[in-house]
C-alpha cells in the first residue's frame, strides 16, 4: 500500500472468495487490488456484489468415468499406510478430501477446498476424491475447472502434470477477475 500511495496511485482492496464471488466451488480467498491515479475513476469503482453459489461439485469434477491410472492412489503406492487411512476414511463420493501428513480430512464446505501450487506431488492437502473406479487425486484439468477456467481451455500437452498442477494452483478464479475488469470498465466509462 505504500508502495502504491508513493506511485501516487489510489487503491481498493478486498477478500474476495472465489466461491461467493466467481460461481465455482472452492473456498479460495484472496486479496485483489485495484489502483487507479484518475481521482473520478477511482470514485467510481466499486468491488462486485456476492453472487449465489449454483455450480456443483459434479460441475467441475469428473466423478463418473475413470481417468488415467496415474492419478489413483493404490496399496502400497506411497510410504506408510496413507492408502489404508484413505480407504478408511473416505466414506462420501460427494466430498472432496485432503491427507494431512498423518490424517484424512473431509471438507465439510461441498467445495474444493483452496488449490496450493504442489497440488500434484503427492504431499499434504492434495485434493482427493472417491469414485466408483478408486481414491483418486484430482486431475490438472479438474484443477483447471475449480479455477473457472472453461472446460475447452487448452491445456499444453507438452507440461508435465506437476507443472499444471503448479499453474493451477497459482492462478486466481478466472471469474472473480472477469467480474473486477468489468467493474474496472466500468468506473472508467463514467
Amino acid at each position: 500500500m505504500d508502495s502504491l500511495t508513493a506511485e501516487k496511485y489510489k487503491f481498493h482492496y478486498k477478500v474476495l472468495n472465489a466461491m461467493e464471488y466467481g460461481n465455482v466451488p472452492q473456498n479460495r480467498e484472496r486479496i485483489y487490488i485495484v489502483a487507479f491515479r484518475n481521482e473520478k475513476d477511482f470514485k467510481n469503482f466499486l468491488f462486485p456484489e456476492k453472487i449465489p453459489l449454483t455450480k456443483k461439485l459434479t460441475d467441475i469434477i469428473n466423478f463418473e468415468n475413470p481417468v488415467d491410472e496415474k492419478y489413483y492412489y493404490t496399496a502400497g503406492k506411497y510410504k506408510g499406510e496413507i492408502y489404508e487411512k484413505l480407504l478408511e476414511a473416505m466414506d462420501d463420493k460427494n466430498a472432496v478430501y485432503q491427507w494431512r501428513r498423518k490424517y484424512v480430512r473431509k471438507n465439510m464446505s461441498g467445495v474444493v477446498p483452496t488449490l496450493t501450487a504442489n497440488q500434484g506431488e503427492g504431499g499434504h492437502n492434495v485434493c482427493l476424491i472417491k469414485t466408483d473406479f478408486g481414491i483418486r487425486k484430482m486431475t490438472p484439468r479438474e484443477c483447471f475447472n475449480a479455477q473457472g477456467f472453461p472446460k475447452n481451455f487448452n491445456l499444453p500437452d507438452y507440461l508435465i502434470d506437476s507443472k499444471l498442477y503448479k499453474q493451477a494452483g497459482n492462478s486466481v478464479c478466472v471469474e472473480v477477475v472477469k467480474r473486477i475488469a468489468e467493474n474496472i470498465a466500468n468506473a472508467i466509462k463514467k
